[in-house]
């Protein structure tokens, strides 16, 4: 169990640091080619560890796994940088948590996977957290909070992206289970990257993708490092545990939020994110 933990977590940390780099990129550069960004620049840190590794038999299960999952994971990479560019970190990362509560549905549909009941528990700490994070609006009434949310695009883009990622973590176990961790810790991020390419050369902006190398190479080794610890975690143990536990990202991200953007009530966020964690760590240790 320590193991898998300890992945999620690394999984995490590197997560939250890609989207503070990302987010200072985004000041200059197209949200577009930072998504491109994220998958093409971790590549070369990928690559090394698929030297050393056979490429495994891939059936058919694999490749239609693979096929359902790449429009999902387009869309959702970039609503991502969407989201962390036209609002604060604080206010957008905290919704990814709400990923563990759709993914105890998509799990057991797909791998038959069923978190016990101190999920019940995990689930309304959760939306309770979420609740908190813009609990400044209750000024406004009873569904101040929700109203805050609905005008905030930024939130609105990251709760679409935790409803795909639900779906694409639980394809991703199932395409991991019929090739390898480290295999498709790189192979998944090139598919990516060639889609990406072609989105971005129709839009006559890949040319900009090696506009600011130093920070973009930054961001890609974060990226990378993130992606084998997701993969090697997700393979150790159910879906609904790893990736709550790889949401503590989103204490990193109010941290980053507030240190390094200055964003303002991080000190109210902190709480409901601290809300949503209590719940996932419900999910996840009892």
């Amino acid at each position: 169990m320590i193991s898998w933990v300890i992945f999620a977590l690394i999984a995490a940390f590197t997560l939250a640091t890609a989207d503070s780099i990302s987010k200072k990129a985004l000041r200059n550069t197209d949200e577009y080619v930072i998504a491109w960004v994220r998958q093409g620049y971790s590549l070369p840190f990928l690559a090394v560890a698929f030297f050393f590794i056979e490429i495994p038999t891939l059936d058919r299960t694999f490749w239609l796994t693979l096929l359902l999952m790449l429009p999902l994971e387009i869309t959702a990479i970039i609503l991502y940088v969407k989201a962390i560019k036209i609002s604060p970190l604080s206010v957008t990362i905290p919704f990814l948590t709400l990923s563990p509560v759709f993914i105890i549905l998509t799990a057991f549909l797909v791998l038959g996977e069923l978190p016990d009941k101190s999920g019940l528990v995990g689930i309304i700490l959760i939306a309770f957290g979420g609740y908190l994070l813009n609990i400044r609006a209750t000024t406004n009434g009873i569904l101040g909070p929700v109203k805050a949310i609905g005008k905030e695009r930024g939130s609105i883009f990251m709760i679409g992206v935790a409803l795909i990622y639900s779906i694409t973590s639980t394809l991703g176990k199932v395409s991991i289970q019929h090739s390898s961790p480290i295999f498709f810790g790189f192979f998944y991020p090139f598919v990516l990257t060639i889609i990406l390419t072609i989105i971005l050369g129709s839009k006559g902006i890949l040319n900009q993708v090696v506009s600011t190398p130093k920070i973009f190479i930054g961001i890609g080794l974060f990226i990378s490092i993130m992606v084998m610890s997701h993969f090697i975690a997700l393979s150790m143990t159910d879906v609904a545990y790893m990736i709550s536990v790889k949401r503590f990202n989103l204490i990193f991200s109010v941290i980053y939020g507030r240190f390094l953007f200055r964003e303002k009530n991080t000190g109210e966020r902190l709480i409901g994110s601290l809300m949503m964690i209590t719940g996932v760590i419900s999910i996840t240790l009892f």
